[in-house]
């Protein structure tokens, strides 16, 4: 069986549209064939944070995306993908979030389809689907 392609669908934004967002995501997930694609979740709240998690999709739904851990990329090109920051018993760790193939961004109006996002992409050298 060929390897799957690693994918982080990133959702929400800083936007008006952000809940416009949030149902595009959820039909994308929706069709990304788990035998072919291991996905990760990556939601950007109305404030710019972004947080991930099992079902992030529903957390943010439900307006509860801050509950979850944080990302970060780094402005590293050498460390071309995310890093989950979260708290645990022993501290703050950060952890490479997974080897991701490619971002898949489904943002909505500013900072989502103005180009902001993809530049962010090529700055820190990762893959992503769209025009860039």
């Amino acid at each position: 069986m060929a390897k799957k392609l690693r994918v982080a669908v990133l959702f929400g934004g800083r936007s008006g549209e952000h809940d416009v967002s949030l149902m595009s995501a959820r039909s994308v997930l929706s069709v990304l064939d788990p035998e072919r694609y291991e996905v990760t979740q990556i939601g950007i709240t109305l404030d710019g944070e972004w947080f991930t998690g099992e079902n992030a999709i529903e957390s943010f739904e439900q307006g509860n995306g801050k509950n979850l851990n944080r990302v970060v990329l780094p402005g590293d090109p050498s460390h071309a993908t995310a890093y989950e920051w979260k708290a645990t018993e022993h501290g703050e760790v950060l952890r490479k979030l997974a080897d991701i193939d490619v971002f898949f961004p489904v943002l909505h109006g500013p900072f989502g389809e103005d180009g902001t996002i993809q530049g962010l992409f090529e700055m820190a050298d990762v893959a992503y689907v769209g025009a860039g």
